[in-house]
Parts: structure tokens; C-alpha cells; sequence
């Protein structure tokens, strides 16, 4: 099957490289859905994630007998940690719960949310350094930015924590635009 690489072995490395890039980044991606309960894809990522593994390895096994393909295997590893994370982060998939700390009006910051269609949960504390108002906001995550900047804008001192959250049901969401609206102007 990879005959061409007995007689072009210098490509070996490069070989084992970009193998080892898109079978770790396959891992990475499949770890996260299966943290989120996506049962569907997960399985079907692991099967091409171990099956480029096990090609990359039989190379490694068959030909590979230098310092140079040991290095690219170690260095497709680590690039494709990175080109995963850089991909889930792109992606920005799930669910998260903002918890907000702020020692200004909570029931301000809620209002600000529900204007820019964030459900939101004011509950009153008691912190180290006296009163404080706790917000909770479930969101997707790419809502991220949005809740940022409407945190800042009322209180640019405000502690945040964020929590990824597997299932929600219920609540008050941004509507989302469907997918034929996003394409065509009209209705």
C-alpha cells in the first residue's frame, strides 16, 4: 500500500508527521464529544482517529529506524494537540453557566441580559469582602463574547466563573437564526 515510501524515503518523516497531526487531532475532537454526551459522531471519529493510528504505526514498525521519524511522531503529536484545540475552540460547541459576582445592582445586569436575550438568575450573597450579587447564565458558547461585553459594560470589575454544562432543558435562550436566513434576505 506504501511501497512509494521505499523508494522516496525521505518522505517517511513528513509521512508520519501530517499522520500523526490528523489522527490526534481526531482524538482530541472525539474526547470532546464524548464529554458532551455527542454519542453519534464520537464512535464514528475514533474508527478514521485509530484507524490513520494504526496505518502511521505499521509504517513506523515497518521502515521507520531513525532519530528523524521518531521525531515527527513526537512532533505530529504535539501539533495536533494544538490543531485540535484550536479547532474545538473554533468551533465553540456546548453549553456553559455563567456565574457572575458583582458588587453593584445584580437586578440591573439581569435586565441588560434579558434586553440582549439572555435568561438570567440573581441570587444575593454574602462574599469575603462584604454583599455581593450572584448572576447565573446558561448559554452556547459561542455567546460567549456577547455576555462579555454586556458584563463589562455594567460592571468592568465583576468576577466571572465559567462551568461547561452537559444538558439543559428549559430556560430563556437568544434566538437563533435558522439556517436559510443566513443566506437569503427576505422573510
Amino acid at each position: 500500500m506504501f511501497s512509494f515510501l521505499d523508494q522516496y524515503p525521505y518522505l517517511l518523516p513528513f509521512f508520519i508527521f501530517l499522520g500523526r497531526i490528523f489522527d490526534v487531532t481526531l482524538g482530541t475532537l472525539r474526547i470532546i464529544f464524548v464529554s458532551k454526551g455527542k454519542r453519534g459522531i464520537a464512535p464514528v471519529i475514533g474508527f478514521f482517529e485509530v484507524f490513520i493510528w494504526i496505518v502511521i504505526i505499521s509504517q513506523i514498525l515497518a521502515r521507520a529506524n531513525d532519530l528523524i521519524a521518531y521525531l515527527s511522531y513526537a512532533g505530529g503529536y504535539a501539533t495536533g494537540t494544538y490543531v485540535g484545540m484550536l479547532i474545538e475552540s473554533k468551533l465553540a460547541f456546548g453549553v456553559l453557566l455563567y456565574r457572575v459576582y458583582t458588587q453593584e445592582n445584580g437586578s440591573t445586569l439581569v435586565k441588560k441580559l434579558n434586553e440582549n436575550g439572555f435568561g438570567a438568575t440573581l441570587v444575593h450573597g454574602e462574599g469575603s469582602i462584604g454583599k455581593v450579587d450572584v448572576i447565573e447564565i446558561v448559554l452556547d458558547r459561542n455567546q460567549i463574547k456577547n455576555v462579555e461585553n454586556v458584563i463589562n459594560s455594567f460592571d468592568k470589575d465583576a468576577f466571572y466563573v465559567t462551568e461547561d454544562v452537559r444538558n439543559t432543558q428549559n430556560g430563556i435562550f437568544p434566538k437563533t437564526a435558522s439556517i436559510f436566513k443566513r443566506w437569503r434576505p427576505g422573510k
